[in-house]
C-alpha cells in the first residue's frame, strides 16, 4: 500500500495568507513551484501517493489566515494522509539570515527524524546553512494534523545569495526533499 504524503505549499497567491517577499520573489510563488515538482516526484514513484494542498497556482484557500491554515490541516486529515509536509521560505528583516530550517511539533519521533533528513538533504545538495530542526508545538499545521507533520524553510527569500537559489533551482529543493523522504522510507 502507497505510503500518502500531503504537500502543503505554503501561502495564497494573494488575498489571505500571503506569504514573503524578497529579492523579487514571492513565497507562495517558490513554494508552489517547489510542492509540484515534489509531487511530480513522488507520483512517479509507486511506493507513494501525493496530494497538493494548492492543484493549480492560482487556487486560493480560506478567506483569512486562520481558515487558509485550517483548510489545508483538514484536507489533509480527511484525505487520510501519513505524512504532511508544508513548504515554506524564511524571511528576516536582516538580510544577512541565511540557510535551511524545519520546524515540528516535539522534538522527538518520526517527524523530528524525517525533518532532520531532509533538512540535511536541502543543505547538501543546494549549500544552504544547516540551522536545524526545532519544535514548535504552537503552529496550527503541526499541532492540528493527525500524522506526523514537518515545517520545512527552504532558504530565506530575504538574503540575495539564497533567494537566488530559490529562483533557479527550485527543482533541486524539490528533490532534496524527496531523498530525504527516501532516506527516512529506506526506499
Amino acid at each position: 500500500m502507497a505510503i500518502k504524503i500531503y504537500i502543503d505549499q505554503g501561502h495564497n497567491p494573494s488575498g489571505p495568507n500571503t506569504g514573503a517577499e524578497g529579492n523579487g520573489l514571492k513565497e507562495q510563488d517558490v513554494t508552489y513551484i517547489v510542492g509540484r515538482y515534489l509531487y511530480d516526484l513522488l507520483s512517479s514513484n509507486p511506493n507513494f501517493e501525493a496530494k497538493l494542498s494548492r492543484q493549480n497556482s492560482s487556487v486560493i484557500l480560506g478567506t483569512n489566515n486562520s481558515t487558509s491554515l485550517r483548510t489545508r490541516v483538514n484536507d489533509a486529515n480527511r484525505w487520510g494522509a501519513d505524512y504532511f509536509i508544508s513548504i515554506h521560505t524564511n524571511g528576516s528583516v536582516n538580510p544577512a539570515g541565511n540557510g535551511t530550517e524545519a520546524y515540528v511539533y516535539q522534538s522527538t519521533g518520526e517527524a523530528f527524524t524525517l525533518a532532520k533528513l531532509i533538512v540535511d538533504a536541502i543543505t547538501y545538495r543546494m549549500g544552504t546553512q544547516n540551522r536545524g530542526v526545532f519544535a514548535r508545538p504552537g503552529l496550527y499545521v503541526l499541532r492540528k494534523t493527525a500524522m506526523p507533520a514537518v515545517l520545512v524553510e527552504l532558504a530565506f527569500i530575504s538574503n540575495y545569495d539564497d533567494a537566488i537559489k530559490l529562483r533557479d533551482d527550485p527543482y533541486g529543493f524539490a528533490f532534496a526533499i524527496y531523498q530525504g523522504i527516501l532516506q527516512f522510507f529506506g526506499v
